[in-house]
């Protein structure tokens, strides 16, 4: 049995606050104090979240996005924060933290790409690129669709790739970034149409999975983590947690 505090400061030993952007929300969102036996894992805390939380007896959620990311100004019965407090359930999210951690979420999508000396890039060191074996944009968008069980769209620049970049979730506007650390091609979630407009202008080809398919891979990492460090701890990777788009 640990309490929610400890654990908290373990994810924070993964995570470090200072690692978060300014704009970010990240840490203990909702403490309700309680000791915690049952701790369910998921990207994203919603509606249903919550519920199989609660069929499941778990005191703890941790996720990747903030359950309250903007400041409330009122709070009601709809609201999952008000929902999490009446069924006595914390939460702790690590977001942008977490992608920029070491072994966090960019970590674990370069490992799955076989990406070879992934090193931070950007200004905020919160994406990871490195060599990969000789491939092309067609063939990485096969590969992504199948690792990541994605629906993949592309840009191809029509050159071969050599260096990818990545970063899970929205990525589109590191188009530059990923440029100037000498990548061929950019894997992440989500990207305008005029992202892919200027980065076949530069070259570069662009793969964009999905905001969900990109960042999930996280989550039994997470889970795992948290089983290692607390013994007798039941650690659940949620089933409901769903990317929030269905696809024709």
């Amino acid at each position: 049995m640990a309490r929610v505090r400890e654990i908290c400061e373990c994810l924070e030993q993964l995570a470090p606050k200072d690692l978060a952007e300014s704009w970010d929300n990240v840490g203990l969102l909702v403490d309700c104090g309680a000791e915690v036996t049952s701790v369910l894992v998921a990207l994203d805390i919603t509606d249903e979240v919550v519920a199989e939380a609660e069929l499941q007896g778990c005191q703890l959620i941790v996720a990747h996005h903030p359950v309250i990311f903007k400041p409330l100004r009122t709070l009601a019965r709809r609201d999952v924060a008000f929902r999490l407090v009446k069924k006595n359930i914390s939460a702790i999210c690590m977001h942008t933290n977490l992608d920029a951690a070491e072994g966090g979420v960019n970590d674990v999508l370069a490992r799955l790409f076989e990406v070879e000396n992934p090193e931070p890039f950007g200004e905020e060191e919160i994406g990871r690129v490195g060599s990969v074996e000789l491939t092309d944009a067609k063939a990485l968008a096969a590969l992504c669709q199948s690792r990541l069980n994605a629906h993949v769209k592309l840009a191809d620049a029509g050159k071969p790739i050599r260096r990818l970049a990545l970063i899970g979730g929205s990525g589109g506007s590191m188009l530059a970034d990923a440029a100037a650390a000498g990548a061929d091609a950019l894997l992440t979630g989500e990207a305008s149409h005029h992202d892919a407009i200027d980065a076949r202008a530069m070259g570069l080809s662009l793969i964009v999975a999905g905001h969900y398919s990109t960042e999930f891979p996280i989550v039994p990492v997470l889970a795992d983590h948290l089983s290692r460090r607390f013994s007798g701890l039941r650690v659940i990777c949620s089933r409901r947690n769903k990317d929030p788009f269905s696809y024709l």
